[in-house]
């Protein structure tokens, strides 16, 4: 039998922080901008995290050329992309073909996070109760409490929360608009995607087309990266079959890294410009090691508790945090700006305001450094 030949991760390729830096960034649309469109963005970047409703749009924001909120506010009116528990059991912006087909793919894990709560479904019929909280979404969307309310007349020894947190694990939940519109507001009401989009949801596919996803968005990575990112767990055999179509590397720590063969890889030295990101930004949350966007000595920075700040990049890195008050946009770096960065990063804030809050009056002020 004819051994096939492969690169070890000994000899492999070594990329440093700033090479992987600048292959994400290129990934994810942050070195220039794109002009594709939101729908397409979305699919390439294998959704936006959106636990709130304002994060997918600063999010394309920074991403795409002639970008304005009603480019995402459309089609999610019109149920081209919706907002889902997916990916690391949070809330994502999809487009309707990912919904259908990612949520099955992470469906175990769901499953897996069901099992956190069983002391509080003592008695409870899983099947029985996912059935059951099908009809009542389908029959008319219902917030969580409406729904909660319901299920408990059926099992009042459960626990009232995780009797909810059980429909959410079981079925897969959108939420209906105006919930997710630009400028609009409402509470969240949940349906299930099938009923939503009007077509079923997909079997369970493979991971190996979505490994390959996952590298032209975040790439190069490893495994646990991947795994990282999607909330999952053994993805080692998919990367395997994927191997002899994928290029090897390795990072400084000897950790070894996938890619496309084909995929972008810029040189360390490539320009970044200054990116302004919302809260719970993918490009932060997407790989086991994140020095490759996350310097060592700001690790932790960008959090409080369970509470992720809105950043900003300089040179590809994280490098401040940002808000926006009533009448100001404050930045707050981490370390002192020189004067050119500073001018970069005023432009691209005023760009920025003016693509999200044209005609609206912010000044922009640079807060205290923090040390």
């Amino acid at each position: 039998m004819t051994k096939t030949k492969r690169t070890t991760t000994a000899s492999a390729p070594v990329l440093g922080s700033r090479a992987l830096n600048r292959a994400t960034l290129e990934r994810q649309l942050l070195l220039r901008r794109s002009p594709m469109s939101a729908t397409d963005a979305v699919a390439h970047l294998v959704g936006l995290q959106a636990q709130n409703v304002k994060p997918p749009y600063y999010a394309l924001a920074a991403r795409l050329d002639g970008f304005v909120p009603e480019a995402l506010s459309g089609p999610m009116a019109d149920r081209t992309v919706v907002r889902i528990v997916t990916l690391r059991s949070t809330i994502h912006t999809h487009t309707a073909d990912d919904c259908l087909t990612l949520r099955p793919l992470v469906q175990a894990a769901r499953d897996r996070e069901l099992h956190l709560f069983r002391s509080g479904l003592a008695g409870v019929d899983l099947d029985r109760l996912a059935d059951r909280a099908r009809g009542l979404v389908e029959a008319e969307p219902r917030t969580m409490k409406e729904l909660r309310d319901i299920l408990l007349t059926e099992w009042p020894d459960a626990d009232p929360l995780v009797l909810s947190i059980a429909a959410r694990c079981k079925l897969p939940l959108v939420q209906v608009t105006p919930r997710g519109l630009w400028g609009r507001s409402g509470q969240v009401r949940l349906t299930t995607a099938e009923h939503w989009l009007g077509r079923p949801a997909e079997p369970a596919p493979a991971p190996d087309d979505t490994v390959l996803r996952y590298l032209a968005a975040f790439g190069p990575a490893s495994v646990k990266d991947m795994q990282t990112w999607a909330g999952l767990t053994r993805l080692r055999d998919a990367f395997e079959r994927l191997r002899p179509r994928l290029v090897t590397f390795r990072d400084e720590n000897g950790t070894e890294l996938f890619d496309l063969p084909d995929a972008p890889r810029p040189g360390p030295d490539t320009p970044a410009p200054p990116r302004f990101l919302p809260e719970f930004d993918n490009l932060l949350l997407s790989h086991a090691d994140r020095s490759r966007v996350v310097p060592a000595e700001l690790k932790g920075r960008h959090w409080k508790g369970n509470i992720a700040y809105r950043t900003l990049l300089v040179d590809g890195f994280l490098a401040g945090l940002w808000r926006l008050d009533e009448d100001a946009l404050v930045i707050e770096p981490f370390g002192r700006l020189h004067k050119a960065a500073r001018e970069e990063v005023t432009a691209e804030a005023e760009r920025m305001l003016g693509v999200m809050h044209p005609g609206a009056a912010y000044d922009i002020r640079f807060g205290t450094v923090r040390d």
